[in-house]
């Protein structure tokens, strides 16, 4: 005999529903001695100074334990994982701890096993009490006929009332399944919201995870802006570079080209140099292989020497930092060069770059006419989304008749 797929799968999940209810009736009802012996023992003796301390110490070692159980149960029976608060790494003191159990919150965990505990425990033994019923009902034919015929003679009735108890049972065995999904479910809700972590430490969970996959993705798409130099300045770059050498030869080699020839030549000799000029200024654009090299201050050394002003370069680092803080601050340093260079009317700059702590503060200051707005959506708009990229901050201070200082502070731990 084949059973339907559709009953076979109601039995197994009657029978994981009343599994999972039947296993929690006794972690339920672990604290209940606990403080029963505390409450009698109190009432009797009046010793608070021996319930209070043996009661609290039974039940904070036993509350991590249920809880763990509980944990346990939820995961292997109706598979609902209750997540464990992330932990607080801090140095001890008062002010720790104290954030430790805001964070925390233990005292969720206490109330669900202490006083909800009991609660679900007799629900949960309300419909076992109705499962075992509704069995013993709907087999009562069975197992009344196995007892010995003079206790059959001896129940009076038995045979007008065996269809009623048979009847009687199979309604609570149809009530079961419903019963017990039912209360399953309503237990699985307050267990992830109190034993679970709480809704801010989520939240912080949820942070965490978010500025990890923005690192990785600003990590990944600077690697992948190395890549693309790289292969600019090793490939294309050489084959202009070939290109416009064999254009010269051609030109320095062949004196019976005619007129038009030759300046064809010229034409192309000249537009592979441009080429390749624009093509330099792509890659310092994308990121100088300097900068990967030999790091900001030589990067930053030949950044300053292409600029037509006088420029005074500090740079106080005693070891290169971050990558990515490299980066952020060569653009923000060559973007504010740039500005400084169309558009301040300025005689000189300075540059300084050094590291406080975690942090790398760069400073570009030039005497020009001022008046530069980071909100404008210009170039600075763009410095400050990058440098936000990173958790980083960036200010403009350019009064009318200026000087203009840009500050850039980014985090560089290592």
């Amino acid at each position: 005999m084949t059973i339907p797929a559709g009953l076979r799968r109601s039995a197994l999940r009657v029978r994981r529903d009343v599994g999972f209810l039947a296993a929690g009736v006794l972690p339920h009802l672990a604290l209940v001695p606990v403080w029963a012996w505390g409450v009698v023992t109190f009432t009797e003796t009046g010793n608070w100074a021996l319930v209070l301390p043996v009661s609290a110490a039974l039940i904070l070692l036993g509350v991590p334990v249920l809880t763990a159980v509980q944990r346990f149960r939820h995961r292997a029976l109706l598979r609902v994982d209750i997540p464990r608060p992330a932990p607080v790494p801090q140095r001890w003191s008062w002010a720790s701890a104290a954030r430790r159990l805001s964070a925390t919150r233990p005292w969720r965990r206490l109330g669900y096993h202490l006083l909800l505990g009991p609660l679900l425990a007799a629900l949960e033994l309300s419909v076992l009490v109705v499962a075992i019923a509704g069995l013993a009902g709907a087999t009562a034919g069975g197992w009344v006929w196995a007892l010995p015929v003079r206790v059959r003679q001896d129940w009076f009735g038995y045979a007008t009332q065996l269809p009623c108890y048979t009847v009687g049972g199979l309604a609570l065995l149809c009530v079961v399944p419903w019963t017990a999904g039912a209360v399953a479910r309503l237990e699985s809700r307050p267990a992830l919201v109190l034993l679970g972590p709480s809704r801010a430490q989520r939240l912080q969970e949820r942070v965490d995870y978010l500025a990890g996959s923005r690192t990785d993705l600003i990590e990944a798409v600077d690697a992948e802006r190395r890549r693309i130099e790289r292969d600019l300045h090793d490939g294309t770059q050489q084959r202009l570079v070939s290109l416009a050498v064999n254009l010269g030869l051609a030109m320095a080699t062949r004196p019976d080209l005619s007129g038009g020839a030759r300046e064809v030549l010229a034409e192309a000799h000249l537009e592979a140099k441009e080429a390749i000029a624009e093509l330099n200024d792509l890659v310092r654009g994308l990121h100088p292989a300097v900068l990967e090299d030999r790091g900001l201050d030589a990067a930053l050394s030949g950044l300053a020497a292409r600029v037509p002003l006088p420029v005074r370069l500090r740079v106080d680092l005693d070891e290169r930092v971050a990558p990515a803080a490299e980066s952020v601050a060569y653009f923000v340093i060559s973007e504010a060069l740039t500005n400084v260079t169309k558009h301040a009317r300025a005689t000189r700059v300075a540059v300084t770059v050094r590291r406080v702590g975690k942090v790398l503060r760069v400073h570009v200051t030039d005497d020009g006419l001022g008046g530069a707005d980071a909100c404008a959506g210009t170039g600075l708009s763009g410095l400050a989304k990058r440098v936000g990229s990173v958790d980083g901050t960036f200010r403009v201070s350019s009064p009318a008749g200026g000087p203009t200082t840009v500050t850039a502070e980014l985090p560089c731990g290592r």
